[in-house]
């Protein structure tokens, strides 16, 4: 298979970005995983094999985004994965606590879109994952909602700049997807069939239902699509947003 583009893809170490590596692999991609895990990037790598490569990356280290782009030379894709949430009420949340996550989902999404800006040719495209939470509210969950909201208009504004140089830029909105992200949160009791019970398809996303989003908004077939922010999300994003804190006090009070 002829490999044409390069995507870089941070956070490409499990989950949604190691599903998204494989797809666009399987689409005819060389691909630069990339990860603060460094050792799980190379492994995954090794799974993908040559001419695939990995790389540390940490986004909110800037130096270490930009050495990214500079070891992976010419790169047509940007796929940013990374991204954690924490629970906690507002009025008792440490402000380092809420600035942690602001730090990774947000502040690291800028420092991502700023070196992509600066190295993707015309014809290039930057993805990033944001989420439900950045429409949708749930209580304890301050600093994820307001970071992924915070990344969403991030992308359209970087699709304004970029727009005229012929960069391409959206991010997708998943609702509930079962990776080792979520995984603490699967284990609360209830959770899972709250977020199902308020998904009108009634079934949680997997990693792939995603990575096929993905493949479609770097491919030629999207080549008009640019800001727009997909909610990929069952049609969680027409209910309520499951009760998260409640599920987890009730764990608590146990």
């Amino acid at each position: 298979m002829s490999m044409n583009r390069v995507a870089i893809i941070i956070g490409g170490a499990s989950g949604i970005g190691w599903a998204s590596a494989q797809a666009l692999a399987a689409d005819g991609c060389r691909i630069v995983l990339a990860d603060r895990d460094a050792d799980g990037a190379a492994a995954r790598a090794a799974e993908l094999g040559a001419p695939h490569t990995s790389a540390y990356a940490d986004v909110t280290d800037e130096d270490s985004v930009q050495k990214l782009f500079e070891t992976a030379g010419p790169v047509d894709i940007v796929l940013n994965c990374a991204g954690f949430s924490n629970v906690g009420l507002i009025a008792d949340m440490p402000v380092e606590d809420f600035r942690s996550v602001v730090d990774v989902c947000l502040n690291g999404g800028f420092i991502v879109a700023k070196h992509a800006g600066r190295n993707l040719p015309e014809g290039g495209v930057l993805v990033s994952i944001s989420s439900l939470n950045g429409r949708q509210p749930a209580a304890g969950m301050s600093a994820y909602c307001a970071a992924k909201a915070g990344l969403s208009m991030l992308t359209q504004v970087a699709a304004l700049e970029l727009g005229p140089r012929g960069i391409r830029v959206n991010a997708i909105a998943p609702g509930f997807v079962r990776t080792p992200l979520t995984e603490p949160a699967a284990m609360i009791p209830g959770v899972v069939e709250d977020y199902i019970d308020n998904t009108a398809l009634g079934r949680a996303g997997t990693p792939e239902d995603i990575a096929g989003a993905v493949v479609f908004l770097c491919s030629p077939q999207a080549s008009w699509l640019t800001g727009e922010v997909l909610d990929l999300n069952g049609g969680a994003h027409l209910k309520r947003y499951p009760d998260v804190l409640g599920h987890v006090m009730k764990l608590a009070q146990a």
